[in-house]
């Protein structure tokens, strides 16, 4: 298990951590904005946590063929869990090296946003100090990790019980077995 955990792990890692990577020159030059940033987000974390279906499926066909719910429960969400590692990791490097600004432009993309709409200033002095806050909870490091493991993990989680669901496969009872059963 621990062989093909790691592999596919890593596997989906690199390609989280590619992605994300892939794109950020996307969202400097004005091509993926903040309203739609979203989509191309989770479509590449969907895309990464396809690994944990193929792992899952690795894992039981080098082991005779079956393996129970739990067991690919097991080897899916430890695939997950090694690929959300990339991927915080990845955003750390961005949020605080690559796009020290961030914080910034999706402020003024938010507030610029609410205005288009119409919303009465106080609603958007409201949401300013909203902003302000969380982007001071989000200058600690390990508040920042733990917040951007929430966007990827719940994906993974159900990924990797949808593959643990489809593929598990038990041991086909002997002919006989059904008979005596009954």
């Amino acid at each position: 298990m621990k062989k093909v955990v790691i592999v596919f792990g890593l596997i989906s890692g690199a390609i989280s951590s590619a992605l994300m990577f892939l794109t950020l020159p996307l969202m400097t030059s004005g091509a993926v904005n903040f309203g739609n940033g979203y989509i191309v987000g989770y479509t590449a974390i969907v895309l990464s946590f396809l690994l944990v279906f193929f792992g899952i499926r690795s894992y039981r066909e080098n082991s005779g063929g079956t393996i129970t719910f739990g067991r690919a429960f097991s080897v899916g969400i430890l695939i997950t869990l090694i690929s959300c590692v990339f991927y915080v990791a990845s955003w750390e490097i961005i949020y605080y090296k690559l796009m020290p600004d961030f914080a910034d432009k999706y402020s003024a993309h938010t507030i610029d946003a609410m205005r288009q709409k119409g919303a009465p200033e106080a609603a958007i002095a409201v949401k300013k100090k909203e902003l302000e806050k969380m982007w001071a909870m989000l200058d600690n490091p390990l508040i920042n990790a733990a917040m951007t493991f929430i966007e990827p993990f719940p994906v993974g989680l159900i990924v990797t019980l949808v593959s643990a669901a489809i593929l598990r496969k038990r041991t086909p009872l002997p002919a006989g077995a059904v008979a005596q059963a009954v």
